[in-house]
C-alpha cells in the first residue's frame, strides 16, 4: 500500500501500547527513523515509538523527553535544516512552555516562553518557523529560538493552529468559535459558521482546509472564507484531524469514544474506543493510524492484513470495549426510552452502515452494540448506565437556565461560595477554565476544578443537585453542611500538590512497550503549599462589624482600620504596583491580632495573607520579632482555643513558608511548632486537619534535602500520629505526599519510617478509589517503603 489515502479495506487494531501514565493529548509522525513518532500526556512526559520486529507488530519506546513541569499537550515535529538535519520536536504544556528537543536527547535543547496560560497547539513550517496557541487568547510566531510576533485578535482560548504551505499565512481556531487567517501577523480573515469552540485544523491544500469544533461538526473551508462542506457524523465534541496524503481522505477522534475514517466525503468507518475521551490522532507514512486517548493508552490501527493484531488481541480489545460503561447523558445514544427498547432478537437483523449503533434491554439493563461491516456482525460496546430518561432531563435552575449540575465551588478563604453550572455534553476543562477566568481565580486551580467535575460526573447524579442561592458569607473554617457533597464541599487550595485524575486499570492485551515505572508526580514536593485565596472586602467588612460591637477598651480606631484595610489591598496582589506594607501598617496588625479571641480571626486573616508578602515576613518572622510571633500563633492553637483561630493560625504558618525569613524561623522553632501542631488532629475539623497536614508537608519539602534525621523523625512521627485520627481525603492526601517527600532519597529516614510501621498504617489508602491521586500517591511511598 502506497500511504497515498485511506486505504480501501477497513481499519482493524495493530497493536495497544500503554506508553503514558495518564491521557495520551498529542501524537505527531516522526520524520526519522523511519514509521516512528512521538506522544506527549497529561503524565509530563514525551516518547519516541519506534516499530519493533517482535511478532506482536508493536512499538518499542526508544525515549522519554521531559522537561516540562506540568502537563504536556501538544506536539509538533519541526523539519530538518542544516543544523539539525533530521528535524526536531518542539512540545507545549500547561506550565505556558514550549520546549524543543533533538530526536535523541531526553532533555530539551532549549525552551520558549512568553505565553501566559497553557499552550496547547503548535504547529511548524518553513524555516524552522514555529507556530503556537494558547488559552492565553493569543498565537505566537516563534523562529531561532525567539518570538517573532504575535497574533492578537481572538477573544477565547486558542486551541488550534497551523502554518499553511503558501508562505507567511496562519490558521488559528478558538473557544471563541471563530477561525481567523493571519498574513505577516495581521488577521486578513475571519471564518465564522461553527456554533461551539474550533479545536481542531488540518492543511489539504494551499487553498483549503478543513476544522473541527465542539459543535460535532467538521468544516471544510476554502481560504477565500467560503465553507463548501459540512461533515456530521459524531455524536460530541471533535478534538481531532488528520488528512491522508490524497488531500482528500481524513481521520477524525472526539469525546463519543470513537475514531471515525472518511472517504470520498463520508464516514465509512466508525472505531470505537475503550476510553471516553480520545483527544488525538496521526497518520504514520504507512498508511496506520495512531489514536491517543485518556486511559494512557495509544491505539494503532491498520488496514493491512498483515500488520494486524493477533486473535487473541483483537478479541481483547474487544472485550475490553463490551466492559465499558456509556452515560446516556453525554447524548452520544440520543434520549433512551428503556420500556421502548427492543430485546437481543434485535440483533439477528443486519445493521445498514459501518459504525450503526443499537440498544437491546436484557432483562433489566441496557446494553449498545455497534455494526461492524467488515466483520458483518453486531459488536457489544458497552453497559449503558443509569438508562432512564428522566435523568436526563436537566432540572437545575441556574440565573434563568437549566444544567445537569450546579456544583459549589468553596475557595474555603472566607469568600462567599461560588456556583459552576455543568452539562455532561460540555468539556470538563474548558468548564473549568471558563470558570476560573470568570471569577478571577488563578489558574492554578485548573487541575482541580476540572478533576472535580469530571470525578462528580461520572455517571451518576451527585446527591440532590444544588439550585441557586446560598448568600456570601464569611466563616472561616466553619464545618459545611449543605446537601449534595455530604459535609465535604469542594475547596480549592493554590499551588496544590498535583492533583491527578487518571485510571491504572491497563488492558491485558500487547505488553509491547509495557512500563515498568510510574511517573512519580507527587513527592518530593519540595515548594512550599501556601493558602492564598481571599475576599478582601469581605474581611474588612467582618472586622468592621466585630469592632462596632466590640467593648469599648477593644475598639479600633478608625484610623487603624484604614492601616488595616490598605495593608490587606499591598499584600493581596504581593506582585501589583501598590505600595509596599509599611512599618506603621505592620505594627498595627500586629497589635490587632491581640484582640480577644472571640473576634481576632479576620484579623489573622490579614495576617494569613501578609505574611507571604516579602516586607511583612521579614518584619514579622525576622531575628527579634519572631519567636514573639510564633508564640502568639501557638497561644491560639491551645488544643481548648476556637477552632477558627486554630485553623488561621496553622495556615499564617503554612505561609510564613513562602519567606527567606519564614522558613529560617520555622526550622529553628520546628520542635515546639509541630508538637503544639500535632495535638490539634484531635479536633474534629476537617479545614484543620487540611491545614495541619499542610504544615506538614511544608517542613517536609524544606526538610529533603537536608541530612537533618531528628526533624525528619518528628515529621514521620506527626504524620504517622495525625493519620490515626484524619478522615479527610485531602488531609490524607497532604500526609502521604509529606511520608514520600521525607522518605524519598534518604535510606535512613526509610528505615525509621518502616520501623514506625507507616507500612501497615497506610496501606488501607492503597484502595481509595475516590480521589484517585489518594491511591496512586498511596502506592508510591509503599514502593519507597519495600
Amino acid at each position: 500500500m502506497s500511504g497515498k489515502m485511506a486505504s480501501s479495506n477497513s481499519y482493524k487494531l495493530r497493536c495497544s501500547i500503554p506508553g503514558h501514565e495518564m491521557d495520551v493529548r498529542g501524537l505527531a509522525s516522526a520524520l526519522f527513523p523511519d514509521g516512528a513518532f512521538v506522544s506527549v500526556s497529561r503524565d509530563r512526559t514525551g516518547r519516541v515509538w519506534l516499530p519493533n520486529s517482535s511478532p506482536d507488530k508493536g512499538f518499542t519506546e526508544v525515549h522519554s523527553l521531559s522537561g516540562h513541569s506540568n502537563f504536556v499537550s501538544c506536539v509538533c515535529i519541526i523539519g530538518p535544516s542544516e543544523t539539525y538535519p533530521r528535524g526536531l520536536i518542539a512540545t507545549g504544556g500547561n506550565d505556558n512552555n514550549i520546549c524543543v528537543f533533538t530526536l535523541d536527547q531526553s532533555q530539551p535543547l532549549f525552551t520558549l516562553t512568553g505565553h501566559k496560560s497553557t499552550v496547547c497547539t503548535l504547529s511548524s513550517g518553513k524555516f524552522g518557523t514555529l507556530l503556537s496557541g494558547s488559552w492565553d487568547t493569543t498565537a505566537k510566531v516563534w523562529l531561532n529560538e525567539k518570538c517573532m510576533m504575535t497574533l492578537q485578535g481572538h477573544s477565547a482560548a486558542v486551541w488550534a493552529v497551523v502554518i499553511l504551505p503558501e508562505q507567511g499565512l496562519m490558521l488559528s481556531g478558538s473557544a471563541d468559535k471563530t477561525i481567523k487567517l493571519w498574513k505577516a501577523g495581521r488577521c486578513e480573515k475571519t471564518f465564522e459558521g461553527h456554533e461551539d469552540c474550533v479545536r481542531g485544523l488540518a492543511v489539504i491544500s494551499n487553498t483549503e482546509f478543513f476544522s473541527c469544533s465542539n459543535d460535532t461538526t467538521i468544516r471544510r473551508w476554502l481560504v477565500t472564507g467560503e465553507c463548501v462542506q459540512v461533515y456530521s457524523s459524531h455524536t460530541n465534541y471533535i478534538y481531532s484531524l488528520a488528512v491522508f496524503p490524497n488531500s482528500q481522505d481524513f481521520v477524525s477522534t472526539g469525546e463519543d469514544r470513537t475514531l471515525r475514517i472518511w472517504r470520498q466525503g463520508e464516514c465509512s468507518q466508525t472505531i470505537r474506543l475503550p476510553a471516553q475521551s480520545v483527544w488525538c490522532c496521526c497518520i504514520l507514512p504507512n498508511g496506520d493510524i495512531a489514536v491517543g486517548s485518556s486511559d494512557g493508552i495509544i491505539r494503532v490501527f491498520t488496514p493491512d492484513e498483515d500488520r494486524i493484531a493477533s486473535a487473541e488481541d483483537l478479541q481483547a480489545f474487544e472485550d475490553d470495549l463490551s466492559k465499558t460503561t456509556i452515560d446516556p447523558k453525554t447524548g452520544d445514544l440520543g434520549d433512551i426510552k428503556m420500556e421502548d427498547l427492543p430485546g437481543r432478537e434485535h440483533l439477528n437483523e443486519p445493521g445498514n452502515r459501518d459504525g450503526q449503533t443499537r440498544l437491546i434491554k436484557d432483562g433489566e439493563k441496557v446494553e449498545a452494540y455497534q455494526w461492524s461491516v467488515s466483520d458483518g456482525r453486531w459488536m457489544k460496546i458497552g453497559d449503558v448506565v443509569g438508562g432512564s430518561n428522566q435523568q436526563t432531563s436537566k432540572n437545575v435552575m441556574y440565573e434563568g437556565k437549566e444544567y445537569d449540575y450546579v456544583f459549589t465551588i468553596d475557595v474555603n478563604e472566607g469568600g462567599p461560595s461560588m456556583k459552576l453550572p455543568y452539562n455532561v455534553s460540555e468539556d470538563p476543562w474548558l468548564t473549568a477554565h471558563n470558570f476560573l477566568q470568570k471569577n478571577d481565580l488563578s489558574a492554578m486551580f485548573l487541575d482541580q476544578v476540572a478533576n472535580f467535575i469530571i470525578e462528580n460526573t461520572k455517571g451518576h447524579v451527585v446527591g440532590p443537585a444544588l439550585p441557586a442561592g446560598g448568600g456570601a458569607r464569611y466563616i472561616p473554617g466553619a464545618s459545611d453542611e449543605r446537601p449534595g457533597f455530604g459535609a465535604d464541599p469542594f475547596t480549592v487550595f493554590l499551588s496544590l500538590v498535583h492533583s491527578a485524575s487518571y485510571s491504572t486499570g491497563r488492558g491485558a492485551y500487547s505488553s509491547a512497550a509495557l512500563r515498568q515505572t510510574a511517573t512519580n508526580i507527587y513527592f518530593p514536593k519540595t515548594d512550599g503549599v501556601s493558602f492564598e485565596q481571599a475576599n478582601s472586602s469581605q474581611i474588612i467588612a467582618k472586622i468592621k462589624e466585630l469592632n462596632g460591637d466590640a467593648p469599648q477598651e477593644h475598639r479600633l480606631s478608625d484610623e487603624v482600620l484604614e492601616s488595616l484595610e490598605r495593608l490587606l489591598v499591598s499584600v493581596s496582589e504581593p506582585n501589583s504596583s501598590n505600595s509596599p506594607p509599611t512599618i506603621q501598617e505592620i505594627n498595627l496588625l500586629w497589635k490587632a491580632s491581640h484582640w480577644p479571641e472571640d473576634i481576632v480571626f479576620p484579623v489573622l486573616d490579614i495576617m494569613r495573607l501578609a505574611v507571604r508578602h516579602p516586607q511583612v515576613n521579614e518584619s514579622l518572622c525576622g531575628e527579634s520579632e519572631g519567636v514573639q510571633l510564633c508564640n502568639h500563633l501557638l497561644s491560639l492553637m491551645r488544643p481548648e482555643g476556637r477552632p477558627a483561630n486554630q485553623m488561621l493560625a496553622l495556615r499564617t504558618l503554612c505561609n510564613c513558608f513562602g519567606g527567606r525569613h519564614g522558613r529560617a524561623l520555622l526550622l529553628a522553632q520546628r520542635e515546639t511548632v509541630l508538637l503544639r501542631a500535632a495535638d490539634l488532629a484531635n479536633v474534629c475539623n476537617k479545614n484543620i486537619h487540611i491545614a495541619l497536614a499542610t504544615l506538614v508537608l511544608n517542613y517536609a519539602g524544606c526538610l529533603h534535602s537536608q541530612p537533618d534525621l531528628e526533624a525528619k523523625a518528628q515529621c514521620l512521627s506527626v504524620a504517622s500520629r495525625a493519620l490515626e485520627t484524619v478522615q479527610d481525603k485531602e488531609a490524607v492526601f497532604r500526609l502521604l505526599v509529606a511520608l514520600g517527600t521525607t522518605v524519598a532519597s534518604d535510606q535512613t529516614a526509610r528505615d525509621l519510617a518502616r520501623s514506625l510501621g507507616v507500612n501497615s498504617q497506610i496501606s488501607k489508602y492503597s484502595s481509595v478509589s475516590d480521589p484517585a491521586k489518594v491511591a496512586e500517591c498511596c502506592q508510591l511511598v509503599l514502593k519507597e517503603l519495600q
